[in-house]
């Protein structure tokens, strides 16, 4: 199945930890595992047809943050290349910043639907990154426990579709509100009780919860790259790129709600440092 690298000999574990060290002192990416990876790393194999649904709109801004549309094109342009069929989708609100933060790098192309029944059915694969989910009460939330649901379109609705028709659901989120973290919901209940009554409850076949959403994408494509033998990650000066696209578009960091180029609260350095360890990680286990 992969010509390049036997995935049983590959520790996932300084990859995990580079991305999911809790180092945003949110406590849900202590529950992702090395493991992970390796499984994630096969269903992006055996896919042909890739749906990514990203954009989260921050209701308060009035405007899309900056986490989700950069994992989201790197993981679909890695997909991409390695002939897949990927195409990104996100409704009105955050199409904008979407389509712009994939012009910048040349990622797929950006569809923007409001109506999760239109999201193409014959798709094998949905991936969520950082796209609210609703909660057991059928409303959406931020962080906060703030009742959003009012700015957001129901495209987690495509995941219980997609798992219906006998698909496979990839959600990739930070803090236990985003669509396909749903699977974790009883441990991140544990992890997060005060929070518990907000999580999402949108399930998938598997779930990456990490510090930064971005950073679980931009992971994923480094490991499925590494596995076909050539880099398929963030290039050099593409973080920038991105962010400054996004902050054209109106985006903001979701957690200083100020449009700067910034993730999370993670300025462009602290990115570039997460960017260039995972560059570092592939470099060191699979150069030849």
């Amino acid at each position: 199945m992969f010509p390049h690298i036997d995935l049983s000999s590959v520790d996932f574990s300084p990859l995990r930890k580079i991305v999911a060290s809790d180092s945003r002192a949110r406590g849900a990416s202590a529950l992702c595992r090395p493991e992970f990876f390796t499984r994630g790393i096969k269903l992006l194999n055996n896919a042909h047809r890739i749906v990514i649904i990203t954009g989260f709109f921050i209701k308060s801004a009035g405007a899309s943050e900056t986490d989700g549309p950069p994992g989201a094109v790197i993981l679909g342009r890695a997909l991409s290349r390695a002939g897949k069929s990927v195409y990104l989708v996100t409704d009105a609100r955050n199409y904008e910043a979407l389509a712009a933060c994939s012009r910048s790098v040349c990622g797929p192309v950006v569809a923007c639907i409001d109506d999760p029944e239109k999201i193409d059915a014959s798709a094998d694969l949905s991936i969520f990154i950082e796209r609210p989910g609703r909660a057991l009460d059928g409303r959406y939330y931020n962080m906060k426990g703030v009742d959003i649901s009012s700015v957001v379109a129901p495209l987690d609705m495509a995941a219980f579709a997609a798992l219906r028709r006998g698909g496979v659901v990839i959600g990739i989120g930070d803090g236990g509100n985003e669509a396909g973290t749903g699977l974790l919901r009883i441990g991140l209940s544990e992890a997060l009780p005060t929070y518990a009554s907000y999580l999402c409850a949108v399930p998938s076949t598997l779930c990456l919860l990490v510090d930064i959403s971005n950073w679980g994408a931009y992971a994923l494509a480094a490991a499925f790259g590494a596995i076909r033998g050539v880099w398929l990650g963030l290039g050099e000066g593409e973080e920038e790129v991105m962010l400054d696209a996004l902050v054209r578009a109106h985006a903001i960091d979701g957690v200083s709600g100020v449009s700067e180029p910034s993730v999370d609260g993670a300025n462009l350095d602290e990115l570039n440092q997460i960017s260039f360890q995972i560059k570092n990680w592939y470099l060191r286990n699979f150069q030849v």
